[in-house]
């Protein structure tokens, strides 16, 4: 069996956290680890992104936590889960979005403390995002959306993939990245 690198392995499905219309031209995958430096510098280019294409977008992010340097990763992809399970999708991007923009607050912004209080702030309650935490009801779902991303070839976060290939472009340069992506959506860009 030859396997493909560079190719999103399994496609985006129903269990995948999703932004934009399943029909839009373009999916862009981030396998991303809330506690990464580089990933809460690819948060604002991302959002960016969606602004300047939007119906032409679909957002997809999962989780890829790497807890050998990132301690508070997988705790907090596993409270965003709960959310999400509790609250919904709406919620599930506000918690997504609020966990972003804290990263850098202190070293303790992502401890279980704080991530608790990111989620009542989302909508979810508390307590059960609490006692999913404690009881690592999420843990399995963080496990599969991580191998996934193993299988897919990706080695460090974040690692984007554009309609299931991998961009291997920059994407700090958001004009490298937006034209990478309208390209794929067959597209002329706007300025946002």
């Amino acid at each position: 069996m030859t396997r493909q690198q560079g190719v999103l392995r399994p496609d985006v499905g129903a269990d995948d956290h999703q932004d934009g219309s399943p029909d839009a031209p373009v999916t862009l995958v981030e396998y991303g680890d809330f506690q990464c430096p580089f990933c809460y510098r690819a948060h604002p280019i991302v959002m960016a992104l969606q602004r300047q294409l939007g119906s032409q977008l679909r957002f997809v992010f999962r989780n890829f936590p790497i807890t050998e340097i990132h301690p508070n990763a997988l705790h907090a992809a596993e409270a965003a889960e709960s959310v999400n399970a509790h609250a919904g999708p709406d919620a599930y991007w506000k918690m997504h979005h609020t966990i972003f923009e804290h990263q850098q607050d202190s070293p303790d912004a992502l401890d279980d403390v704080h991530l608790v209080q990111y989620a009542a702030a989302s909508g979810a309650d508390p307590v059960q995002v609490e006692l999913d935490l404690e009881s690592g009801a999420f843990r399995e779902k963080v496990k599969a959306d991580f191998l996934s991303g193993v299988r897919s070839g990706v080695n460090g976060t974040p690692t984007f993939f554009i309609n299931g290939t991998r961009f291997d472009g920059n994407w700090t340069d958001r004009g490298e990245f937006a034209g990478a992506l309208a390209r794929a959506a067959g597209v002329v860009l706007t300025e946002a």
